[in-house]
């Protein structure tokens, strides 16, 4: 049997997101470290290799195929109650001790991450979507600015048929990748780990290009909601919150910011399992730093009226949550409060029409018409 390398170096396309150096080397562009790379080796990611002076990328397989509330996401702010059907490939240009998705993302790092590949075709991937009544397609599960050219692929299908278009990414983006997603990519969830730099190296990174990356993304007009997972000892620091919510409030007092809360996964299982007490101090950070939207997420019930939208004007409850759930929505069919009739930004859909389904629930192999390879 082949191994999953070999597997997945076949399963790929030259890739759109790169420069022909000398020497028969390639510069890729698909993420934040912007890896040069010599003939017969792969990137950071591990995914995206060179071939005889040629970039590989990703393409024609998911490994994770799942529908998925939007909430989940967490989108807020987008289409409430609809259903984001979610796929994902291997592979991830970090390597979080902490990621909830390690099978998929540490494929190629970590000998224990098996997500078998599946054959997919782009089309299919939109007509499971439509058969399931799904508003949004989404790539997520790994990260997906390293497999942006696949995504594009399964989105210019997915736009044609109607449907919206997201990203839930680390946001480790260059501005070529940004201005190659924008015209196919209506929806972006950044996570923001952490605003100290050591810490980002810590996960394989950098801190200067995710938040260029938050810049970028929001004057390029997606719609984006940045998610910070609030790990005990590592990133919540009052002094460190608040430096994250004073930076997103630069961008915009609009942008929606989850905290939410750590529980012990992967390789990280030493820190204490976050309390809603720190997710609710941090919600306040973000809320004296003139944050109009915070939310308090995955602990439902937990953290007071932190799941829900609140009109900034009124203080109406304009939409209220439980979880993924959608207890009620009053927002007007043109996005405003019912109250003062102040607008609340977003991409509301002009009625809300009931949530097809608040928890996950996964498509099987033969139902979503795929093989392994």
């Amino acid at each position: 049997m082949p191994a999953l390398k070999e597997i997945l170096d076949e399963a790929t396309r030259e890739a759109e997101l790169y420069d022909s150096l000398d020497r028969h080397w390639v510069r890729c562009y698909a993420c934040g470290h912007e890896c040069r790379i010599p003939p017969g080796q792969a990137g950071v990611c591990k995914v995206r290799f060179n071939r005889d002076g040629r970039l590989r990328a990703p393409w024609g397989y998911v490994a994770g195929i799942q529908c998925d509330p939007i909430e989940k996401k967490p989108f807020h702010h987008a289409y409430p109650g609809a259903l984001a059907f979610s796929f994902g490939m291997l592979g991830c240009d970090l390597h979080c001790g902490y990621c909830q998705n390690w099978v998929t993302s540490q494929a190629l790092r970590d000998p224990a991450a098996v997500s078998p590949p599946l054959r997919i075709e782009p089309g299919t991937i939109v007509s499971e979507a439509l058969g399931q009544n799904a508003r949004v397609v989404v790539s997520t599960y790994n990260e997906p600015l390293i497999t942006s050219e696949w995504a594009v692929a399964v989105f210019r299908e997915a736009r044609a048929a109607g449907l919206a278009t997201g990203f839930v990414s680390n946001g480790n983006a260059t501005p070529r990748v940004l201005e190659y997603l924008r015209p196919h990519v209506d929806l972006y969830k950044v996570d923001l780990k952490s605003f100290d730099d050591r810490h980002y190296r810590q996960l394989g990174g950098r801190l200067a290009p995710i938040l260029d990356g938050i810049r970028r993304i929001h004057e390029m007009g997606f719609w984006l909601e940045v998610v910070t997972l609030l790990v005990p000892g590592f990133n919540d620091s009052g002094g460190e919150l608040a430096r994250m919510a004073e930076f997103l409030a630069g961008v915009s007092f609009d942008i929606p910011w989850h905290v939410t809360a750590f529980h012990r996964d992967y390789k990280m299982t030493g820190p204490e399992d976050t309390p809603a007490e720190t997710l609710l101090r941090a919600a306040e950070i973000g809320r004296q730093a003139g944050l109009r939207y915070v939310y308090a997420g995955n602990l439902p019930g937990r953290v007071g009226d932190r799941e829900n939208t609140l009109c900034p004007g009124c203080r109406t409850p304009v939409i209220e949550r439980y979880g993924y759930l959608i207890l009620s929505y009053r927002l007007t069919p043109e996005g405003r409060c019912p109250s003062c009739g102040l607008a609340i930004p977003g991409r509301w859909p002009e009625r809300f029409a009931g949530q097809i389904s608040s928890r996950p629930f996964t498509l099987s192999p033969r139902a979503a018409r795929l093989r392994i390879f």
